[in-house]
């Protein structure tokens, strides 16, 4: 670990928080992660780690240094020099949810001291560094932003489960509502992000988060749709996407799935949506058409299934229907937003009897009304219909090929064989 270099607080100890408060501590800061969920906080202190970035080991080394703890008491803030803010920011019916980010900072700011520093880490839309959070750490704190301590914005880029971009690896866009503000929040995060990418205000920093995952989030909807048309058409998809890609200029490869999910695709371009609508008056055509696109391929995945089923001479009613995978993404535990529960709540609704292969996702997050049965070659052959959701490093896909089981393989990622049908 680094020489020391201050007391940081990291607000939400998930799969954004709890890797920038371990990061932070090895690189010499004494980090208070706090978290309101006191079982979290329990395995944590206990080095366990909540998510799959970090390792228990990592938990432990730092604890026992002393660099780093996890608490649900506020007041263990006292004194910081940095806070970090990563809580969620859900949609409630179409709208931003803030009141995560409202309660952190009216908590946080009677602990904010002259020359402190805040970031906000946070998904939201543009404005709300500097509207929403500044006047509520003024008001709790009788101290001014960008005066008397400093005050920042930087979007997280976490994508669980990569092996190549993590937290360090992955450059991190940083902004201050001054030039003081950005020039402390720049020297954060370069004391453990190999780079960071300043913008001359937050407004541009909470766009440029939002964009990213609009750009993303369009795209896989053209694919998405296109997906299903080409298979009514009788083509391949699949071969017309790598063709394409063969392109070396112009085009940029996207391939189709059962649905979006995690935090950031189902819900960030909501966000600039919403904004559009309530500042201008105007839809976001673009974000609109994709979100009802996207949020119905799982409609689209249980018709392809009953498709496949009636091909067997079986009814969804009653079917014995394996999901390899529930994650929303290969190799974590993440469910938020995934795919694979709407489209178990759409089987169960019709009947089928759904049991579920993924060893990430923990008995907290497993899906009500779903047996969990290892992903074997007897789970295989005990369904009437294996539904691939996403590939983890475990399984074996030639398991699938060479089964008699029907195989509905939404990834393209299962050898070819008869009995295997692609989205």
């Amino acid at each position: 670990m680094d020489q020391y270099k201050g007391k940081a607080i990291v607000i939400g100890q998930g799969y954004v928080g709890l890797p920038v408060a371990v990061s932070a501590a090895e690189a010499g800061w004494n980090v208070v992660g706090i978290d309101l969920d006191t079982s979290k906080v329990e395995m944590i202190n206990n080095y366990v780690s909540p998510v799959e970035d970090i390792s228990d080991e990592q938990i432990r080394k730092l604890s026992e240094a002393g660099s780093y703890r996890a608490s649900s008491d506020y007041t263990d803030a006292e004194g910081f020099d940095v806070a970090v803010i990563s809580v969620p920011t859900p949609l409630r019916e179409t709208k931003p949810d803030l009141s995560y980010i409202e309660l952190s900072g009216a908590a946080l700011a009677p602990y904010i001291r002259k020359n402190s520093t805040v970031i906000l880490e946070s998904t939201t839309y543009p404005g709300t560094t500097e509207e929403l959070l500044a006047p509520i750490l003024e008001e709790k704190s009788g101290l001014k932003a960008g005066i008397d301590f400093y005050l920042g914005y930087s979007p997280e880029r976490i994508d669980p489960g990569n092996p190549k971009y993590g937290l360090k690896e992955t450059p991190k866009v940083v902004s201050g509502m001054n030039k003081e503000s950005l020039q402390k929040v720049k020297d954060f995060f370069d004391g453990f992000i190999i780079e960071t990418v300043p913008t001359s205000g937050t407004r541009e920093a909470e766009l440029a988060k939002l964009l990213e995952n609009t750009f993303r989030h369009v795209n896989i909807a053209l694919i998405n749709e296109l997906a299903q048309f080409a298979g009514q058409l009788n083509i391949n998809i699949w071969e017309a996407i790598d063709a394409a890609s063969s392109k070396p200029f112009g085009f940029m490869k996207f391939t189709p799935g059962p649905g979006v999910g995690g935090h950031c695709l189902p819900i960030d371009p909501s966000y600039l949506s919403w904004q559009v609508q309530t500042a201008l008056g105007m839809p976001f055509r673009f974000v609109d058409l994709a979100n009802d696109i996207n949020n119905h391929m799982p409609d689209y995945v249980v018709q392809r299934v009953t498709d496949i089923l009636n091909d067997e001479s079986l009814s969804v009613k009653g079917a014995n229907i394996l999901l390899a995978g529930i994650s929303y993404k290969p190799n974590t535990g993440d469910t938020r937003e995934a795919p694979a529960l709407r489209i178990i709540n759409l089987l169960q609704a019709r009947g089928a009897q759904i049991s579920g292969a993924d060893p990430f996702v923990s008995e907290k997050n497993w899906p009500s009304g779903v047996m969990r049965v290892e992903y074997s070659a007897k789970s295989i052959d005990d369904a009437d219909l294996v539904l691939l959701i996403n590939q983890h490093d475990g399984f074996d896909l030639d398991l699938l090929s060479n089964s008699s089981t029907r195989v509905f393989d939404t990834r393209n990622v299962v050898p070819d064989s008869s009995g295997v049908d692609r989205l």
